[in-house]
């Protein structure tokens, strides 16, 4: 079996994540974080729809990592994202990792809010 590692062409991609942090982009961050092709910044966690919806049109699908476990967005987070025409596809932050870097390097029109693993609480806190 031939593996090939994958290239992501300058995109931020998410290299790791621990308890409480990601690496992605080439940083550290600690917290909740939104990433794109174009850059990382923090996010405010699931009550925090402003960055997400200045999304819509840039991206396809928005990947809603919810920790260490899959869990259901709130209803209101998911009425207005949908709304502005986001797709979104909630799982944990793990998968959601993974697969925002796969369909990066197929250079897909994608994005990820990500709530760290071993968080506190729901709101990635």
């Amino acid at each position: 079996m031939r593996l090939n590692e994958a290239t992501f062409g300058g995109a931020a991609a998410v290299e790791g994540y621990g308890p409480g942090f990601f690496r992605a982009g080439g940083a550290v961050w600690q917290g909740a974080i939104l990433i794109r092709p174009e850059g990382v910044q923090p996010w405010g966690g699931l009550g925090d729809a402003a960055p997400l919806l200045a999304l819509a049109g840039q991206v396809d699908v928005l990947f809603l990592g919810t920790g260490t476990e899959i869990a259901h967005p709130p209803r209101a987070l998911r009425e207005v994202l949908e709304a502005a025409g986001l797709g979104l596809e909630p799982m944990s932050s793990p998968a959601a990792a993974r697969t925002y870097n796969v369909l990066l390097a197929d250079g897909r029109r994608i994005a990820a809010a990500l709530l760290p693993v071993g968080a506190a609480g729901p709101d990635g806190a």
